[in-house]
């Protein structure tokens, strides 16, 4: 009867070992298992959950170190504490600890500050915006690639921690399809894009320089650039995306997303591009490109990258595979201006920036075999279709109170209120109601000027969008 009292959610960000563990600790805690019960075997456990064995096995492996399982091998493991003795013994514990307001450093106290990324926690559930489907993600064929990478780690060298391999297959892949020019040499493989923007931040800002940010735009950069002591200056928008500021001197940074604007969506006109590579001097003024959804572009062929026609190298070109494959591969890449390759080399290792050599050799394989231009084909035609569903539904239902901005490309699309500034209650409304959105306005950096809210389409199915939309027309 254990397995009918656990309930594993297969989409949530908490994986299935943490969340097992903590129900069976639910469980003893509550006094629903005592002390002295012998637990399933981990065989039959994973068979009634639907799980691997491995899943059951660190389950039972984490419980034991904790103290609550006598497990040996051969034998069912055994509770071994009362219900709550656990949980009483750490409290009483926790309590005869006296600290005092820890005392941070003005990067930690930066951080604390920042609206990025603790205060949105939200759960996976439709519309939550950023993310593509998991569910349609080739997990087979990628395994393979895991599995032959794993038997490989032990006749391969150590090597650098970017992988030529990987670092060949993203060079040409970026040339072909999003027209940046770099060799091999000039790609960082990092952790993920916020990675590089904190790397990029540590080797160029000095407290007090002057960083523009589009507003509303990504927080997540404001959050790297202000913890590095930079003065953080929010520029407008307009239809061809952030627009200049007039007079002045040019800042030591600017961060953009001239693809497909973060959030709204916008393309920046070539007009606007070459201005913005015009303005401060090389070596003095550096911009960093964040192409964080490019390879989806549903409605004409994609504009090349800012960083192709960069003819100064001041352009640094920021790329993920988390929204293309999976939100867990952890993996993103930087492309770095051929004058700063040695120094981010350094800074990158001197940090311990670095992504794992064997999911590097996988991801190698999975691009260079084909594998990876075949689901993002796939993925376009998907969630191009989704896109549409969701913008004729918006029509549709919710006409009178929200106007669509139909994205050429991406994975999420920006409703504003026709009416009313409230957006930050109407997404704490729908979030009661089972329906996750962001709030354009929590976006700005001062006084929001831009309602609505942010939709995510691309992981979620027809029924699921059209299911979302029926509950935010009810509670509109």
């Amino acid at each position: 009867m254990i397995a009918a009292l656990i309930e594993l959610k297969r989409t949530g960000e908490e994986g299935l070992v943490a969340q097992l563990a903590s129900r069976l600790r639910e469980l003893i805690g509550s006094g629903r298992i005592g002390r002295g019960r012998a637990l399933p075997s981990s065989r039959r456990l994973a068979s009634d959950l639907g799980v691997s064995r491995n899943t059951v096995t660190y389950a039972f492996e984490q419980l034991a170190a904790e103290g609550y399982l006598a497990a040996s091998h051969g034998r069912r493991p055994v509770v071994t504490v009362d219900s709550g003795e656990r949980i009483v013994r750490a409290g009483a514990i926790a309590s005869q600890v006296r600290s005092g307001t820890p005392r941070l450093s003005p990067w930690a106290s930066k951080l604390a500050r920042a609206d990025w990324p603790m205060s949105y926690q939200a759960p996976m559930k439709p519309l939550r915006p950023g993310h593509g489907d998991a569910r349609e993600f080739p997990s087979e064929i990628w395994a393979r690639c895991l599995r032959r990478s794993a038997v490989r780690a032990g006749r391969r060298e150590l090597g650098p921690v970017n992988r030529p391999r990987l670092r060949e297959a993203l060079a040409q892949y970026l040339a072909a399809s999003r027209g940046v020019r770099a060799g091999a040499d000039q790609i960082l493989i990092l952790p993920s894009a916020q990675a590089a923007l904190t790397l990029i931040a540590a080797v160029l800002i000095t407290p007090g320089d002057d960083v523009w940010v589009e507003d509303p735009g990504y927080p997540g950069a404001v959050a790297a650039f202000r913890a590095s002591g930079a003065r953080v200056s929010g520029i407008r928008l307009d239809e061809e995306g952030m627009q200049r500021m007039p007079g002045g001197a040019a800042p030591t940074l600017i961060f953009m997303t001239p693809s497909h604007q973060h959030p709204t969506g916008r393309l920046m006109s070539l007009t606007r591009r070459i201005a913005f590579l015009k303005l401060g001097k090389p070596g003095k003024t550096w911009i960093v490109e964040d192409d964080y959804d490019g390879e989806f572009h549903y409605d004409s062929r994609p504009v090349p990258a800012l960083q192709g026609l960069d003819t100064d190298g001041r352009v640094f070109y920021v790329g993920t595979f988390t929204k293309a494959m999976t939100s867990d591969i952890r993996l993103g890449y930087l492309v770095v201006p051929p004058a700063l390759v040695g120094t981010l080399d350094i800074a990158q290792r001197h940090i311990g920036l670095i992504a794992s050599s064997h999911i590097q050799e996988a991801l190698a394989e999975f691009i260079t075999d084909g594998h990876f231009l075949a689901h993002l084909r796939r993925m376009r035609r998907l969630y191009h279709a989704r896109r549409d569903h969701l913008a004729e539904g918006l029509e549709r239902h919710l006409g009178e109170v929200l106007t669509a901005e139909v994205p050429s490309g991406g994975i999420q699309l920006v409703a504003r209120l026709k009416r009313g500034a409230a957006d930050r209650a109407a997404v704490k409304r729908l979030a009661e109601a089972g329906v996750v959105t962001r709030a354009l306005s929590g976006l700005s950096l001062g006084k929001p000027r831009d309602h609505g809210l942010l939709l995510g389409f691309a992981a979620w199915r027809e029924g699921e969008i059209s299911a979302a939309l029926r509950t935010m027309a009810s509670c509109f």
